[in-house]
């Protein structure tokens, strides 16, 4: 059964919340992130990305770029920029986008539960990009962005946290440059946070929804701090990493898209030919059409119509 685990968050002031609200580290190359954080030393990006604090052209997987990102942190925690709450809490975070908002419950999944699939995965990671975010993690210790999770919606947990957010007004509120909104609650009540917690014992699975590799990374330093650490009990925070939790009858899947650059020396005909190998290709017309099952795919060919 799933494990879902209060914890003592470090949290931006009201203030500068939206300064330093970033984009996910691996949305964004060096280039794009220099730009966006530009005259802004409030930016996540400093921690995440932290080769913007360093010469163009720095290898990003060199030990200067992981010791940037150590001394970073390091500051935003000096400076007050953030700030670890005095006790353990749950956290509620929604996004609004197209005019639909969703609601997912903060707080740290488990090592364990990784470890023995409790947690299910849709992806191949690859060795290079969940080495470069362990070093991320053993460096600062921390995890610095939280997983995006999804989990079979319980009816009770959707009461507990609607009558949460209509009844407390939020920690931080704003929207994005990008038009998304941003809205948090702090859960600091004991009695809901122990039934929310006792509600997660009980369901079978959570799910990567996005953020495989930075999931493996967290739950791969925890299983190696465990090794190295005699007097290891389970209750260690290393045993668990910061997650997001929306339940699946909140979340939109969004188109998944790729371009082809050519049809690798083929026509278009003889293209097709060789799809029908694997594929049943029916003639969509002109029209914008979306897949509507599993195993459906649209494909947009020259001005041949939608297949």
């Amino acid at each position: 059964m799933a494990t879902l685990k209060a914890f003592k968050g470090l949290r931006p002031p009201k203030k500068i919340v939206s300064d330093l609200a970033s984009r996910p580290y691996d949305v964004l190359n060096s280039t794009e992130a220099r730009e966006e954080a530009k005259g802004n030393p409030y930016s996540l990006l400093h921690i995440i990305k932290p080769e913007i604090d360093l010469p163009e052209g720095v290898s990003l997987y060199s030990q200067p770029v992981y010791e940037k990102a150590k001394e970073n942190f390091y500051r935003f925690k000096q400076k007050g920029w953030l700030v670890p709450d005095k006790e353990e809490h749950l956290y509620i975070y929604a996004q609004t986008m197209f005019g639909k908002t969703q609601y997912g419950i903060v707080g740290c999944a488990s090592v364990d539960d990784y470890l023995n699939n409790v947690i299910k995965k849709h992806e191949l990671t690859r060795h290079d990009k969940e080495e470069d975010r362990m070093k991320h993690v053993r460096i600062t210790n921390a995890n610095m962005e939280p997983v995006f999770f999804s989990y079979p919606a319980v009816g009770e947990i959707d009461r507990i946290v609607a009558d949460f957010v209509n009844n407390n007004e939020p920690e931080y509120d704003f929207k994005a440059d990008d038009g998304v909104g941003h809205h948090f609650w702090v859960i600091r009540n004991k009695e809901i946070i122990n039934r929310i917690t006792h509600l997660f014992d009980k369901i079978p699975s959570t799910y990567v929804a996005d953020g495989h590799h930075r999931t493996a990374a967290a739950a791969l330093v925890g299983k190696e701090k465990r090794e190295n650490d005699p007097n290891y009990s389970g209750n260690e925070e290393y045993n668990f990493f910061l997650a997001v939790h929306f339940p699946d009858n909140q979340l939109t899947i969004i188109d998944y898209n790729r371009v082809v650059k050519d049809l690798n020396g083929n026509t278009t005909d003889e293209f097709l030919e060789k799809l029908k190998a694997g594929f049943v290709i029916e003639e969509k017309g002109t029209e914008i059409y979306k897949p509507e099952s599993l195993h459906n795919f649209s494909m947009y060919l020259k001005a041949n119509g939608i297949r």
